[in-house]
């Protein structure tokens, strides 16, 4: 959530904000929010004013009442300060409304950017950063894509998962569910154990307030899983319950940055049609994902980003993944980002590259719904602190490319050495 103080004084960055992130059918809401702020400040003033009037009327009664005046003496003046508490109320009912429409039309508008991040209007505008990173399998035969692998070693099942739970839910049997506990291990012992990260379990299950601390509610509404009768969320992405372990608290400086890694299950309705890319894993509803989340000081956290970004880098270097990196432009990064990298593993059957990670800073966009804050120092007013989080990485995608690259020309699939210890067997 932005900063209403911080809109006020930078209006016209703000609506340039939403065209660059082709979002101009925002702009009557920047108009409104600004409107709504002006008339608040009025009332605010008013309130207060009235407020210091009827405090100096009531000190003056007290006195009067502690000489022993007789209640005539100053019988107009109580019937001033009673007037005054009248018109108090009037504006606190006025004002109820008006912060509760501020609050939701702050709680809509997407965060600011970061001045690195390139002008565009689509995916398309993305730009590759740095040079994609390749590593030799040989494929001189005929590549079969992970459906076809997954079903004639019999480790992929998606015909039965839709039996069970509709389409874009995946079974895993027998070596692929080891293959994918293999890598859920491998990725959370780098993280934990190379890179510094403290593991979490989350709840898989959270309420709504927690969406609204990251970001998913209410934009993302329609996403989400909910389960009506008792008013809870299937999360999206472990970022949801990480992030929240820390809402409504004040960290202590000397503990920043605070660096999680966390497996989960992630649920997503993806409402809407995606054509020829709902195949398999391409499209699901559940997938497993590793997900890193960071608490930094503010002027920490673009550096943090770099972190982040390099650590999902080094599962796919050391999964010999070949990959490529984008630096999001401002026409295809999520509304909460500032700034994001995406991750793309190459899919040889596809002839593509496939989404397997997000690395995003939010600064205080997340903090400020959340409430998260540190104190610099003693004598400082606390901060809000900067949320980061990266895919470190999601197992779906990723799936789709070991698969395909690691197949041999018998349609078996070599282990890679680096998951080895973690699977116990060598090929499927």
């Amino acid at each position: 959530m932005l900063d209403i103080n911080y809109i006020r004084q930078n209006p016209d960055e703000i609506l340039a904000m939403l065209h660059n992130r082709q979002l101009s059918a925002e702009e009557p809401k920047l108009h409104r929010v600004l409107e709504c702020d002006k008339e608040r400040k009025g009332l605010v003033q008013r309130s207060d004013a009235l407020n210091a009037e009827r405090n100096k009327r009531s000190k003056e009664i007290a006195e009067k009442k502690k000489k022993g005046i007789p209640p005539s003496e100053y019988e107009m003046i109580y019937e001033i300060v009673q007037d005054e508490n009248r018109q108090i109320a009037e504006i606190n009912t006025k004002l109820r409304p008006l912060e509760e429409e501020i609050e939701n039309i702050l709680l809509a508008l997407p965060n600011k950017l970061d001045s690195s991040v390139p002008a565009g209007r689509s995916a398309a505008d993305n730009e590759i950063f740095g040079e994609p990173v390749s590593f030799v399998h040989d494929l001189d035969f005929p590549v079969k894509n992970h459906l076809e692998l997954g079903k004639s070693l019999g480790i992929l099942d998606f015909e039965r998962g839709a039996k069970i739970s509709g389409a874009g839910f995946p079974a895993y049997i027998g070596k692929g569910a080891r293959l994918e506990r293999a890598l859920i291990n491998f990725m959370l012992d780098t993280h934990t154990e190379r890179h510094g990260y403290t593991e979490v379990f989350p709840p898989f299950l959270v309420n709504q307030e927690s969406l609204r601390g990251t970001g998913q509610w209410p934009k993302f509404a329609d996403q989400v899983y909910h389960i009506g009768e008792d008013d809870l969320y299937a999360i999206p992405t472990a970022e949801v319950p990480v992030t929240n372990l820390h809402r409504g608290e004040m960290l202590e400086t000397k503990s920043l940055p605070i660096s999680y890694a966390a497996y989960s299950a992630c649920f997503r309705r993806e409402a809407g049609s995606y054509g020829k890319d709902t195949r398999g894993f391409l499209r699901v509803h559940q997938f497993n994902k590793v997900e890193m989340v960071k608490f930094t000081r503010p002027e920490e956290s673009y550096a943090a980003l770099e972190q982040i970004r390099s650590h999902a880098e080094a599962i796919l270097v050391a999964l010999k993944i070949p990959y490529r990196v984008l630096l999001l432009c401002s026409g295809d990064i999520s509304a909460n980002a500032t700034k994001c990298y995406d991750i793309e593993v190459w899919s040889p059957a596809e002839q593509k590259y496939l989404e397997a990670s997000s690395c995003s800073n939010f600064e205080d966009y997340q903090a400020r719904r959340s409430n998260i804050r540190f104190k610099p120092d003693s004598k400082s007013k606390p901060e809000f602190v900067h949320t980061l989080n990266g895919s470190g990485l999601a197992t779906s995608r990723l799936m789709v490319s070991l698969l395909e690259h690691y197949q041999t020309p018998e349609g078996h699939i070599r282990v890679p050495e680096a998951l080895q210890r973690y699977t116990g067997f060598e090929e499927i």
